[in-house]
């Protein structure tokens, strides 16, 4: 099983930043696929951003040019910065783990971290 613990997350300004991160921890094999997800209330789960077990990145466009997604391989971390924070980027923050399809292993979720942006 993999456990994944999210942190970072807290009340800020309008403006401001915040960087998440995300300990991965135990059976990691096949691992690939590491990412954010957002939801706010009454609103459905949405993907913020991801980062291959190569370092290719993708964002969601609400938040390209403002989050940055990085990954330590070495410590099974991934990070969220998050700069230019909105009032509309306000949600529980959670991270995710995709396997290699041959492992046919399910994804696996963190217990979510909150994010609240004051306008």
């Amino acid at each position: 099983q993999v456990q994944l613990v999210e942190s970072g997350g807290g009340l800020v300004q309008a403006g401001g930043s915040l960087r998440l991160s995300c300990l991965a921890s135990g059976n990691l094999a096949g691992l690939n696929v590491m990412g954010w997800y957002r939801q706010a209330p009454g609103k459905q789960r949405e993907l913020v951003a991801t980062i291959t077990n190569g370092g290719t990145t993708s964002y969601a466009d609400s938040v390209k040019g403002r989050f940055t997604i990085s990954r330590d391989n070495a410590k099974n971390t991934v990070y969220l910065q998050m700069n230019s924070l909105k009032p509309e980027d306000a949600a529980v923050y959670y991270c995710n783990a995709d396997f290699w399809p041959w492992t046919s292993r399910p994804d696996a979720w963190g217990q979510g971290t909150q994010v609240t942006v004051s306008s």
